[in-house]
């Protein structure tokens, strides 16, 4: 059975004209040193939110706005309740959209039919968006950026799809449809719907995963499908000259990868850009205890470059195999994997969380508590992305006691220095008594936007620390605690992309 601990520290706003009296606590004094205030915890502790079938929200197509809204909430609050502090929220699963886009038709999987909009309307990731932030939580919006089409799509193609506005950008392959990477014309679609939601949503980060060129299909021989880009392919050598096939592919990832990070920051320089590839690049390359797929020649994915290059602000292997696997062992991969970060950027492995409740052989909570400990031991990691969000709305095998043993105080994401923000100012705070408590009273620095504040309380030696989300301006704090005195208060701001301003200490 899990459990959730309560502290008895409350969160109030308090609306004007409404308030009881508050009285100027002036046995509080504000110091100027630090006064011993421990650093803040920083740990990535992210979710994917897969909507593609429906597989985390919503539950099912066409339900009515209110359910969708309720489930939604209901999915940040159990994150927040696990102490994460990141949603990744797939918003166009196949070149259709979870939002209100002037590119692309609505998802069949939101309305159950496509190009249908909500009814009563909403804008979902505005709402996403909205709520998330009303928690404390970033928001990555994750896209696909060439697949046209699921398998498991049934509803007929709306005219506002690409398949029918630019049918010459559409290869079918398999049982799906797909974009074809190696046309200009494809390229800069993708990139102008990213450069849409950036330049539209306040999202915090944009988010890849491993679906550039598709993964090889076979006929019923065993005989391999080669994809259908002999045009593309011979129009490139006209104009440029020879190039080999899989070079001429990888390199068409490779200028899209690149591409879409200079015109997100072109954008918006404080989102981030991340990617979630397939967790192998070349086994004959990564060490004798390495093996198996070989992203490089199979996909056209030469992740490692996009790392090793900082094309991205981080990068999320998805590393989906039990820590001791043979061929595939967690620890061997992080430790190759972060000899391969040339630009420092940040490191935060994927993790198969949904393993301990689906597949033939599920595995035991402890294994992702195990990978998480890896990861933390590892000092070239930063935190963690588990896929999906449905597992942690279960309990399988005691998950969440075990995520809440791992999660049991706060972290702020790791900040990200490389993109030249300056630090914020210190807030303007004040200490009052309100009701027999102290009610610790928080504003932004003048000319100044507050994404988060952290307050640090200490009773007497033992600190506690809270995560505010920036529209919050008040904390009621408890004078004793376990039959521990409070001595000491501390809080700070924390801007868009993770840097912390020095605290305003109080001493009691």
């Amino acid at each position: 059975m899990f459990f959730i601990s309560v502290i008895s520290v409350s969160l109030l706003i308090v609306t004007a004209g409404c308030s009881p009296e508050r009285i100027p606590a002036t046995d509080w004094e504000i110091v100027s040193e630090k006064a011993e205030v421990p650093d803040t915890p920083r740990e990535m502790r992210a979710v994917w939110i897969a909507t593609v079938s429906n597989i985390d929200w919503p539950s099912e197509p066409g339900l009515s706005t209110a359910q969708q809204k309720a489930e939604l909430r209901a999915l940040f609050d159990r994150m927040k309740m696990l102490n994460m502090n990141t949603v990744i929220f797939q918003v166009r699963p196949a070149t259709d959209a979870f939002y209100d886009s002037r590119f692309e038709p609505w998802s069949e999987y939101l309305t159950g039919e496509q190009g249908k909009a909500p009814d009563p309307y909403y804008d979902p990731l505005e709402f996403a968006i909205d709520e998330a932030h009303k928690r404390g939580l970033e928001l990555h919006a994750w896209l696909n950026p060439f697949r046209a089409r699921h398998s498991s799509a049934a509803s007929e193609m709306h005219e506002m799809h690409l398949s029918e506005k630019q049918p010459f950008l559409i290869r079918n392959y398999g049982t799906h449809l797909w974009m074809d990477p190696g046309h200009p014309k494809a390229v800069d679609w993708s990139v102008e719907v990213v450069k849409d939601i950036v330049r539209r949503y306040a999202v915090d980060g944009i988010h890849f995963d491993d679906y550039f060129y598709p993964y090889k299909e076979y006929d019923e021989n065993d005989n391999l499908i080669d994809f259908p880009d002999s045009s593309t392919y011979a129009a490139y050598i006209e104009e440029y000259g020879e190039i080999q096939r899989n070079d001429w592919r990888r390199q068409n990832v490779d200028h899209f990868i690149e591409r879409t990070y200079h015109e997100i920051k072109n954008v918006d320089p404080k989102v981030r850009f991340g990617i979630s590839p397939i967790g192998l690049w070349r086994p004959d390359h990564q060490g004798d205890e390495i093996w198996g797929f070989d992203a490089y020649e199979e996909i056209y994915a030469d992740s490692r470059k996009w790392f090793n290059e900082g094309w991205v602000d981080y990068f999320t292997p998805q590393l989906y195999w039990p820590a001791d696997q043979d061929g595939q062992r967690y620890k061997t991969l992080i430790e190759w994997w972060h000899h391969q970060n040339g630009k420092s950027r940040h490191f935060w492995p994927g993790n198969y969380t949904s393993r301990t409740a689906f597949g033939a052989d599920p595995w035991t909570a402890s294994e992702i508590s195990k990978q998480i400990q890896i990861t933390r031991d590892f000092s070239g990691t930063g935190g963690n992305v588990h896929f999906s969000m449905r597992v942690l709305m279960m309990n399988p095998d005691g998950l969440l006691d075990e995520l809440m043993n791992l999660y049991h105080t706060p972290a702020l994401v790791p900040a990200s220095a490389w993109l030249y923000e300056s630090p914020p100012q210190k807030p303007e705070a004040a200490v009052h008594y309100l009701n027999s408590r102290y009610q610790l009273d928080f504003k932004p620095a003048k000319g100044e936007e507050v994404w988060l504040y952290v307050v640090k309380v200490r009773y007497e030696k033992t600190w506690e620390t809270f995560i505010i989300p920036g529209w919050k301006q008040h904390i009621s704090l408890d004078p004793v605690l376990d039959n521990k005195s409070i001595n000491r208060i501390a809080v700070s701001t924390v801007n868009r992309t993770g840097l912390e301003s020095d605290a305003v200490v109080f001493v009691y």
